[in-house]
């Protein structure tokens, strides 16, 4: 019997550096923790002031073993008050679980309080967000009243030279462009509304009972 062509091929192919484990470590998988509002606001507004999936920051951090074993260590057989605390289920790749439980077991410590902690040393970033939006607040209003100008210089164009006239043409055409970066531009600050109301300074504190090893 002739050999399958696609066989052939396959026998061919080299995955360099692409294991069987490392492609199933890439693995989406859910994962369900109890957190507090405050931390559950940062994963949000990181993920949005930073471009990225909620996957990746915990890629970021959950893949640090030697910060998270440091981490580890502070909160040994640790355990979290449960008051004030929403369940929250998040969506990583099955590596970042892994190495969270894996902290955790070692050290008897929660993930939960693994996980605010890690959340917790990304604050410096979220308060430099923080000024960084103010400041685009700022310019993003000038820039509105900057655009309203403009509409109303193309209307008054249009009034005194009418709309086939090439300076009414083209000052519509650079209108149209000025528009629409507006509205993306208007979509980008509605994404850092969150980042506005947050306040770093309420999420310092971890309420922890240590308890003695067996």
């Amino acid at each position: 019997m002739a050999k399958d062509p696609l066989s052939d091929l396959l026998d061919t192919i080299e995955f360099s550096g692409t294991s069987f484990d490392d492609l199933r470590g890439r693995q989406s998988v859910r994962a369900t923790f109890k957190l507090t509002n405050d931390c559950i606001e940062a994963i949000s507004i990181l993920a949005a002031q930073l471009g990225i999936k909620q996957k990746s920051l915990f890629d970021h951090l959950f893949q640090d073993e030697e910060t998270l074993k440091t981490i580890g260590r502070k909160v040994r057989n640790a355990r979290l008050q449960t008051a004030n605390r929403i369940q929250k289920t998040y969506v990583m790749s099955r590596t970042s679980l892994l190495s969270l439980e894996d902290i955790a077991n070692h050290f008897n410590a929660p993930r939960d309080a693994l996980i605010e902690i890690s959340v917790q040393r990304l604050l410096p970033i979220i308060q430099k967000e923080r000024r960084r939006h103010a400041k685009r607040k700022a310019a993003f209003s000038k820039i509105g009243a900057h655009l309203e100008q403009g509409r109303k210089l193309l209307k008054e164009a249009y009034s005194a030279l009418g709309e086939e006239d090439p300076i009414t043409d083209r000052l519509a055409a650079a209108m149209g462009m000025y528009e629409s970066a507006y509205k993306q531009m208007a979509g980008f600050m509605e994404k850092g509304k969150g980042i506005e109301a947050f306040e770093p300074d309420g999420f310092q504190k971890i309420d922890i009972v240590f308890e003695d090893a067996e």
